[in-house]
């Protein structure tokens, strides 16, 4: 493991902590939306501001969940519409702006992971991320994840657990100012599930950045613990605290997903 430099392991830390005062003000950080996406007959058309620290996204199929996720990384064409991260625009369709997706500052963990196999868990980090100061970083989110004594594997030899956690790694030491997950537990099983979901929503909200987390789980959004945004046939039905969502659920979906867990289904 590379020697990493103080100021990027403590730069790491104050995210997680929230201990120094600039980095505090940095965490501040809000995720404005107002998209309308058209595609294949379908319409997406939603108006959502983020908050520092995770959202749960549920909806049924179909709904529009990775549709809007895709269009906020920038994989996806919008018809009109506003990204403003940190008051930062990065879409403007008004004035023909659209930032690269590669300098949004969004970082993206799909479903599958999306490691590269011939890569070591090291090499997986530290993709796309220059120097030293890079990989010194990467260390710091390893070491942070649990991962620093698996450096030097390679994504077959890992458990499903693992690889969830160095897809969130390889997010993380790109020093994102936004994150989207699109399901990332459902290719666990369910005992890895349970452990992941636990350690997964706790570095959510040290890092106390937006992050967007599509789920079709209500324990992930309890796990979870923040607001809910139920997307519906690619419109916001509602947008708000987790307590509410579970004591007056919008919708027959919103009704049927909080009664699984309740039922401990």
């Amino acid at each position: 493991m590379p020697r990493r430099s103080a100021s990027s392991w403590w730069r790491w830390r104050s995210w997680c902590s929230g201990s120094s005062g600039a980095e505090r003000s940095w965490r501040r950080s809000v995720l404005e939306l107002e998209l309308e996406v058209v595609r294949d007959g379908f319409t997406l058309d939603v108006q959502l501001s983020l908050a520092p620290g995770p959202t749960a996204l549920v909806g049924p199929n179909g709904a529009g969940k990775s549709t809007l996720l895709r269009s906020v990384l920038g994989a996806v064409p919008v018809r009109r519409g506003r990204i403003v991260l940190d008051g930062r625009a990065l879409l403007d369709t008004a004035r023909g702006l659209s930032v690269p997706t590669e300098d949004r500052r969004v970082a993206w963990v799909p479903q599958e992971y999306a490691l590269f196999p011939h890569l070591t868990v090291l090499e997986n980090v530290t993709f796309g991320i220059p120097g030293q100061v890079g990989r010194a970083r990467a260390g710091a989110v390893m070491d942070q994840l649990g991962l620093a004594a698996l450096g030097s594997r390679r994504p077959g030899a890992l458990s499903g657990g693992e690889r969830q956690k160095v897809a969130l790694a390889r997010a993380l030491a790109a020093e994102p100012r936004a994150l989207l997950l699109d399901e990332p537990l459902a290719a666990l099983d369910a005992d890895t599930r349970e452990a992941t979901r636990a350690l997964l929503a706790e570095s959510l909200h040290r890092l106390a950045i937006p992050s967007l987390v599509v789920t079709h789980e209500m324990r992930d959004v309890l796990a979870l613990g923040g607001p809910v945004v139920l997307i519906e046939a690619g419109r916001i039905r509602s947008a708000g605290a987790l307590d509410v969502f579970r004591a007056s659920p919008p919708s027959e979906f919103a009704r049927s997903l909080v009664t699984r867990v309740v039922g401990g289904v």
